[in-house]
Parts: structure tokens; sequence; C-alpha cells
């Protein structure tokens, strides 16, 4: 647990103002992005137009700056930066929203000098800049009629300016703050730039503000076909009860985009897309919409036969009529029982949860476990400590075994854990459970691996401690 810090706002007000003062002066002396803020906060008080100027003066120099920002004064760097976005949002944006949006739009135009001047390997001064970019709604939505019509105009010149897709995101966020005569104007300014990265995302935006579904979709088919978002599409027609066509739409394949792999997949040898189960749930409530929740149901099954998905399958057991939920359980477990790819059926057996099963799985397949997968398999063993201390020592042992058989040092400290784990549990094991005591087990350890003294020190420094 976090210890609680001593300060809050009363009781720094119990200070009293003149040891405020001096606390906030030595911090200043020490700490340059917080002198920036205190001086921002006493300009404050001479109104808006003394803290923008203030800010200008910073602005200006990040955008004439070009030497190369050495990597040890990145933090530093990130925090001056942080401190900039922070006077605008903080000392100038509740003075004047007008101001604010005009500085901030000015700093994140800057973020492509910036990043050619320094390795953000770490992403600390990108940070920032999503941090500014995700302020500027909030001061949008504060701007007087007049502001928001010359917004588009000048969010054109951030789109110039974008080289990580910070403006076209500032775009999509403020489109639904704009009145209609604005979007139909900023749409007709956009046309002229169709082929542009972020600018059809951006229409697509205004086209939902208006309340033109149409216009989305025609934007959604001149898309490249592996930018194509088909299921925001099918959500879109779904919500406006098109549901012929917002089957179609669910239904196309998508292009391109991540594949990824849980690690009891990785230990199953196998890769999904993470688009596939989105589209199974769309797909089945759009049918369901359409009175078919028998086709629905099958969808539902079919995903998880082939994914043991918990989630899914707690879909299915949802729409199930009464009294059959228990039976359609026992099928499901005996489906995942059964599969090909036991990391994925002991994942969803820990997940649903039913440890009884996930330990029963683990005992019968005590010879296929890989102690190399021990993402798939820690978790596991973990879950399994306490109400199965058999299973768990079986998992233990064989990811124990695997550090040991590869001499893999840097996981020595997993090792001494496990280790330790399985003389815990060994007091819980009862002699004919068929796996060999702690005692013989530890003495086997020795004897193979005796010689890894790099192993046997943590372990009998955890000892010791």
């Amino acid at each position: 647990m976090a210890r609680k810090s001593a300060a809050s706002l009363d009781a720094l007000i119990l200070l009293g103002a003149e040891k405020l003062a001096q606390v906030i002066l030595d911090e200043a002396e020490t700490n340059p992005s917080f002198r920036k803020r205190v001086t921002a906060a006493l300009v404050s008080t001479k109104g808006p137009d003394a803290v923008a100027k203030l800010i200008d003066r910073r602005l200006a120099a990040l955008e004439r700056a070009r030497a190369m920002v050495a990597w040890e004064k990145e933090r530093a760097f990130a925090e001056d930066l942080g401190a900039t976005v922070e006077t605008i949002t903080k000392e100038l944006g509740p003075l004047s929203p007008v101001h604010a949006v005009q500085r901030l739009l000015r700093f994140v135009d800057s973020h492509g000098s910036v990043f050619d001047r320094i390795d953000d390997s770490n992403g600390r001064i990108q940070d920032v800049y999503w941090q500014a970019s995700e302020a500027i709604p909030d001061f949008v939505g504060k701007l007087p009629p007049e502001e928001l019509a010359r917004l588009p105009e000048r969010l054109q010149v951030s789109l110039g300016k974008d080289t990580h897709g910070l403006a076209p995101r500032i775009g999509i966020a403020v489109a639904p703050l704009l009145p209609e005569t604005v979007l139909a104007a900023w749409d007709a300014m956009l046309q002229k730039h169709d082929d542009a990265a972020g600018f059809v995302e951006i229409r697509q935006a205004i086209a939902d503000a208006r309340g033109d579904l149409d216009e989305f979709l025609a934007l959604e088919v001149r898309r490249p076909e592996w930018r194509q978002e088909p299921l925001k599409a099918a959500e879109r027609l779904l919500a406006a009860n098109r549901l012929d066509e917002a089957l179609l739409w669910v239904r196309r394949e998508k292009k391109g985009g991540v594949a990824f792999a849980t690690e009891s997949d990785i230990a199953d040898g196998r890769i999904n897309r993470v688009h596939d189960l989105e589209r199974v749930r769309l797909e089945a409530r759009i049918l369901e919409a359409m009175k078919d929740r028998p086709a629905a149901q099958a969808l539902r099954w079919a995903a998880f036969e082939a994914t043991l998905d918990a989630d899914i399958l707690r879909d299915y057991i949802r729409k199930l009529d009464d009294f059959i939920e228990d039976e359609e359980q026992d099928r499901a477990f005996a489906v995942a029982a059964a599969s090909p790819h036991p990391y994925t059926a002991l994942a969803f057996f820990i997940a649903w949860p039913r440890l009884d099963l996930a330990s029963k799985l683990v005992l019968e397949k005590r010879e296929f476990w890989d102690g190399r997968h021990y993402g798939a398999l820690g978790d596991s063993a973990a879950a399994l400590e306490e109400d199965f201390p058999l299973a768990a020592t079986v998992l233990y042992r064989v990811l124990l075994n695997a550090i040991l058989a590869r001499a893999k040092s840097p996981a020595y400290g997993h090792g001494a854990r496990y280790l330790a784990k399985l003389g815990e549990l060994g007091e819980r094991i009862p002699e004919d459970s068929g796996l060999e005591n702690h005692a013989t087990y530890f003495l086997g350890l020795k004897k193979a691996h005796g010689r890894k003294v790099g192993f046997w020190s943590i372990v009998d420094g955890k000892n010791r401690a």
C-alpha cells in the first residue's frame, strides 16, 4: 500500500502564506520546470495577455531551436515541455480559452521539429504532445461562436505540419463540438485533400457529428482496403436499424490489421486477429436485432469452440433459455477439456473459473507442459496454489526444471521463488498423490544442478531471509 501523504489542501493552508512562499521559492531555485510554473502563476495576476506573451516567448524559442538534445537531458527537456503545457492549461486556459487553444495548437505544431532533434524511444516526449492534444477539446467547448468558425482554418495549418497523427486526432475530437454551418464549411475545405492521411477520418467525424450515415459509409468505401474498419460501419448501421446493410458490413473481411497472440496462444502455436471476436459479438447482436437468435447463438458457440474464449461463452450462456445453462456449461467444459490446445484450455478454466477442471487438466497432461511458457503456466500455478496444491506443484516444478535445465541465470530469482513455493506446497500434498515428495525432488535438483552456484546462492539467501 502506498504511504499516505501528509500534504492536503487544508494542511497546506494551515502553514500560512509566508511559510508556503518560502517552500515555493526553495523548490524554484533547484527545479527549472517548477520555476517556470511559478513565474506563470505570478504573471497570471496581470491577465491573459501577459500569460500569453510569456508562453509565446517559450514557444518561439522552441520553434527556433535546431540543436540535438543529448540523451542525458531528455528527461529535463520533457519536464520543460510539460511545464509549458501546464502553464497553458492551468494558468492561461481559465483566463482565456481562446488564447489557450491558439497556444496549444502552436505547441502541437512544433512536434515534428522536436522529434527530429531527440531520440524519444521511451515515448516521454510524445506523451507530452499527446497530453497537449487531448487538452484542446475541453477549451474548444468554451469558445465563442466567432472563434469556432475560425477553428477549421487553423486546424488545416496543423494538419499540414503533422507527422505523428496528432492533428487528425484533434480534428476528430473537436468535430462534435462545432455547429452545423462550421462543419459544412470545414467538410468542403477537406474535400480538396481527400487522399491525405487523416483527412478522410476527420470527414467521417464530421459526418458523424452531422448525423449523415450515408456520407460516413461513402467515405469508408473510399479509404484503402487495409485501412477500412467494417465493424465501425456495421455498428453505426445497427444503431440506425439498417440491419441488412449492417450484416453485409460486419461480414466483410478485414484487410490487414494487427495479429495478436496471448501467452497461451503462443504456447499452443497459433495466432488470432484482434477483430475476429469483436466481429462475432457484433454480428450476433445484429442477428438478434433481426429476430434470428438461433443463428446468433450458433455463431457464438462456433466462436467459443474455435477460441475457448470465456467472454464469448458468457455471451452465449446469457442468451440461453431458462433451465439449460448448466447443461450447456458442461458441454462447453467438455469441449475445452478435449481441445487440441491445452494451454488455451487451461487459461479458459482459470478464467471461468473452474479451478477443479484446470487442476484435472494439469494432472492429466503433467508430461506435456513446457516450462519455457512461463507466462502461461506461472499465472495458472498461482491461481491453483490455495485449493489445488498438487496441480500447482506440477506446474511450479515444470517451470523450475526449465530454468535450471537451460541454465537461465537471469531467471534464477524466479526459480528460487518457485522452489520456496514448492517447499510450502509440499507440506500439503498427500503421500499417495503419485508425485515424489518435496524432499526427494529437492535432492534430485541438488544432484542434477548442484554446480549452478548462482542459483543456490539466491536460494540460500532467501532461506536465511
